[in-house]
């Protein structure tokens, strides 16, 4: 018999699901993959099924064989058909169910994860291979048609579903549609705005760029024109300075040719003088040896030799202008009231001479008046300090955009005024004046004659108070030196306390001693001033605070230069001064008396003043004598004179 070939096929895709991942699948390992998923649908099946295999599908051909391509295909010949139709016949006969067919169609397999859906062709594949009563057959069917019911809802839910799912997908696409064209006409209308946009920046741009350009060009032609007229403008001042500095010099030139003539004069004048007190020095000597010698209270006299004795001859020969009477104001030697005049008209000449050229220059000198003024209030005592600020001083002197004498004329003036500052060191500011004063010997007498201005008891004179001569205390009080501020004079304390400071200074200028360098005012003036000062000079308030701050100052070097003759001084001063002013009984003379008495008796002239000897910043210059301090003084001199 023609054997009938029965092809059985399951389907590979429904409803777009896959249901054979592999194509390739061997026989036996569909076998295996039967039984795996009843082992599954038997674990997670919470009822137990009565018809469930439970032992495997054996495999009757060889391990290893290899497997066609081909589908499954399953043959049977025409006997075997009938001989399997008369038993199936038979079987419904005795009330038990087979099988007639394995058809996969009847199935449906969806992507889902739950193994479930495989689960009634295993069953039916089980009940295939093993005969059931009528019982099971009949649970089976009603098993099945359940499993049925449910997949039919479950595939118009899914159906539902994917219904659903297709008109969202349509929608979204349709919406991703809608905004892709969107896009593309917000693009479009982006670009037409960015040309829009590009082309008004590039007309602003071209706009500004030719803006700028003839911006540029107008300030190229204003600076042109700025620069042609700045020059001008500094040629026109070159000129006028070129004349203004020409007129100055020729002026200068006559005024120190006019200096010049009126020193010469005044040495000339100095020197007859000198030799009227030698003729007057020997007509007293004659006079003094007919006259009585019980004059024991007179300074000591003393031949006109060299050294101190000439000195104190020319001291006892100076001519007081003290008068008999007792109403006369003024009490001074004569030959220092005449040194008194001479530098206070040398000073008025000066400040006649800068009138000019403050008047006829535009230039402002108070600059330098200030820097003057710093240089001097920074003066200390140290050798450096002092060396560097008359280094800078004797620059100034020289600069020739400032006259001469308006430089000396306010180092005067500063240097007199600095003695008032609390720091004030009269020993510095001495080293000073006489550095300074030896490149230029015509300050010292400007430089005395402000002294003598701010302090009348450096001359030395003193001015008596007498009713008819002043309308009060207070007129008498301005005449003497007090200040008057705001209309208020002040006391005599704080007058007493500047008179002081003005001596200081002045004592120890006349005792600065400088190697390589000379002092116009020193030792032999100190003598001169206290031989006048005690000669015309009486004893009280004013004249005994003058004389202590001298001895404190020139004492120590008066003593080492006179010896002798410098005790006969201090004598004189114990035995008459002193007693002067005890015999006022006056109780706010009592403290300056002890002072004076105490410098006497304790010998403090034997002592060196505290800063006399000016200290140095250097150990090597600390280990070196006094002897070697030289200053960097050695260039020539421009004098006004």
């Amino acid at each position: 018999m023609e054997a009938v070939k029965l092809e059985i096929r399951c389907p590979q895709i429904v409803n777009g699901i896959g249901l054979e991942p592999d194509p390739d699948w061997s026989f036996k390992s569909l076998l295996l993959e039967l039984d795996s998923l009843e082992k599954k649908l038997n674990l997670s099946s919470s009822v137990s099924l009565p018809f469930a295999k439970t032992k495997s599908r054996e495999i009757y051909r060889e391990k290893g064989a290899n497997r066609s391509s081909n589908a499954f295909v399953m043959r049977v010949s025409d006997e075997e058909f009938e001989d399997s139709e008369g038993e199936n016949e038979e079987v419904r006969d005795r009330g038990i169910v087979k099988a007639a067919r394995f058809n996969c169609n009847e199935f449906y397999f969806s992507s889902s994860d739950d193994d479930s859906d495989d689960q009634p062709c295993l069953d039916v594949q089980t009940y295939l291979m093993n005969e059931v009563g009528l019982v099971e057959s009949a649970l089976y069917e009603l098993t099945h048609e359940h499993q049925l019911g449910v997949k039919e809802e479950i595939r118009n839910t899914i159906s539902a579903l994917e219904t659903d799912l297709m008109n969202e997908s349509e929608k979204s696409s349709s919406a991703h549609t809608k905004v892709e064209k969107y896009r593309e006409a917000r693009r479009e209308v982006e670009r037409k705005f960015d040309v829009q946009y590009q082309r008004r920046v590039a007309e602003g741009l071209d706009n500004h760029l030719t803006a700028v350009q003839r911006d540029h060009e107008l300030k190229s032609q204003i600076e042109e024109r700025k620069i042609r007229s700045d020059a001008a403008h500094e040629e026109a001042k070159r000129r006028e300075k070129a004349l203004q500095e020409e007129r100055l010099r020729q002026e200068k030139a006559k005024a120190e040719a006019e200096l010049q003539a009126k020193l010469k004069a005044e040495e000339a004048n100095r020197a007859a003088l000198e030799a009227e007190r030698i003729a007057a020095k020997e007509a007293a000597e004659k006079e003094a040896a007919k006259a009585s010698k019980a004059n024991t209270s007179e300074l000591p006299q003393t031949e006109a030799s060299g050294g101190p004795n000439a000195t104190s001859s020319r001291v006892e020969n100076d001519k007081t202008n003290k008068s008999e009477l007792a109403g006369n104001m003024l009490r001074a030697a004569e030959s220092a009231l005449k040194l008194e005049r001479e530098r206070l008209q040398k000073l008025k000449e000066l400040e006649e001479i800068n009138q000019s050229p403050r008047s006829s220059s535009n230039q402002n000198f108070d600059s330098t008046g200030r820097l003057i003024g710093r240089l001097i209030r920074q003066i200390s005592g140290n050798k450096d300090k002092v060396s560097t600020q008359a280094s800078e001083l004797v620059k100034i002197f020289n600069n020739p955009h400032c006259p001469q004498t308006i430089s000396i004329a306010y180092f005067a003036q500063k240097v007199v005024s600095n003695c008032e500052s609390p720091s004030h060191s009269a020993f510095a500011c001495a080293h000073v004046i006489v550095l300074v004063t030896s490149q230029f010997p015509q300050a010292m007498d400007l430089v005395l004659a402000e002294i003598h201005r701010a302090c009348i008891y450096t001359v030395p004179k003193h001015i008596s108070y007498t009713k008819s001569a002043f309308e009060s205390k207070e007129a008498y009080w301005k005449v003497i030196g007090y200040k008057e501020d705001d209309g208020k004079i002040e006391s005599t304390t704080d007058y007493l306390v500047r008179l002081e400071s003005y001596m200081k200074l002045y004592g120890a200028l006349v005792q600065t001693e400088v190697a390589g360098c000379q002092n116009v005012h020193g030792l032999k003036e100190g003598w001169a001033w206290l031989a006048r000062f005690l000669n015309a000079l009486p004893a009280n308030m004013y004249t005994a605070v003058a004389l202590y701050a001298f001895l404190q100052m020139a004492g120590f070097a008066l003593f080492r230069k006179y010896r002798s003759q410098f005790m006969k001084v201090l004598n004189f001063i114990s035995e008459n001064f002193l007693n002067a002013l005890r015999s006022q009984d006056d109780p706010d003379l009592r403290p300056i008396t002890s002072k004076i008495q105490y410098y006497l008796e304790g010998k403090l002239f034997l002592q060196e003043p505290e800063g006399r000897t000016l200290q140095s910043s250097l150990l090597s210059n600390n280990m070196a004598p006094e002897s070697d301090y030289h200053g960097p003084y050695h260039q020539q001199s421009r004098h006004f004179y």
